[in-house]
């Protein structure tokens, strides 16, 4: 029986476990799918040393970024990315092992990393998007957010990173005022501000100044509708949950599992 999982921490409300064995189930796939919680991302090598059955991970937070260093091959998309949520897994390669922390000489398995959240995102947001959305604002620093910023750039918008914090490059949400939202028309919440339970919390934003021009994207899917979103669509603005996008990256890292193949 093939293996696939999701590593990260904490994993308790994580969609992929149960998206995929029903998947295997409604399409006689002889797999199951489990979940890894991995207290340090080193664990990932004794993870692969004993389930020889291991086909297929998904990476979550908080190792998207620091899990490349622990993998044979990246892909340059990924690499541009900065993250990886995706890795395949090779048996039976011998091959030798290369920027792993734990000493180890030869192995039996062979990793590659690829990112399916910019597939998911970029054909998510794709068909809102109108000529005069040039600009956008990225509310949080995360892995998934490097994504969603190679995916705009990827999309002909330029890109402007918000954190709560004062750091190079980008802007406190104390900084966003409604003229700079003349400007920016798509908001993409990647943080988990909103996500169950804690449904009365949303990013601060001046959502007065929001139109129906405006796009408003959030990561989230639990809830399906987002303060954040909420208050966008009050202001007659376009609103869109992760759940598309989810669903989308499920399927492409599928494909890589099964497909890809390393250039």
């Amino acid at each position: 029986m093939k293996k696939f999982c999701i590593i990260g921490m904490p994993l308790g409300h994580s969609f992929s476990p149960g998206y995929f064995n029903e998947k295997f189930q409604n399409e006689n796939i002889d797999a199951i799918y489990e979940k890894h919680e991995l207290k340090n991302i080193a664990d990932l090598v004794e993870l692969l040393e004993e389930e020889p059955e291991l086909c297929g991970i998904n990476v979550t937070i908080p190792y998207k970024e620091k899990v490349m260093e622990y993998l044979d091959y990246v892909s340059p998309e990924a690499r541009s990315v900065g993250a990886v949520n995706v890795i395949k897994v090779s048996h039976d390669t011998d091959s030798t092992v290369e920027g792993l922390k734990r000493k180890v000489t030869r192995k039996k398995y062979y990793t590659e990393g690829y990112n399916s959240d910019v597939f998911g995102f970029m054909n998510s947001i794709k068909p809102l998007l109108s000529s005069y959305h040039k600009k956008a604002l990225i509310l949080g620093t995360g892995g998934a957010s490097k994504a969603i910023n190679y995916s705009l750039h990827q999309l002909g918008l330029e890109t402007l990173f918000v954190s709560r914090t004062v750091r190079d490059e980008m802007i406190t949400y104390d900084q966003i005022t409604p003229e700079m939202l003349e400007e920016y028309l798509v908001i993409v919440n990647c943080t988990p501000c909103g996500m169950s339970p804690h449904y009365n919390e949303c990013p601060k934003l001046p959502y007065e100044a929001l139109t129906s021009r405006h796009i408003l994207y959030d990561l989230i899917y639990n809830p399906d509708e987002t303060l954040f979103l909420k208050k966008g669509k009050a202001q007659g603005a376009m609103t869109k949950n992760g759940l598309e996008m989810l669903l989308l990256q499920a399927d492409e890292s599928w494909r890589i599992w099964n497909e890809r193949k390393r250039k």
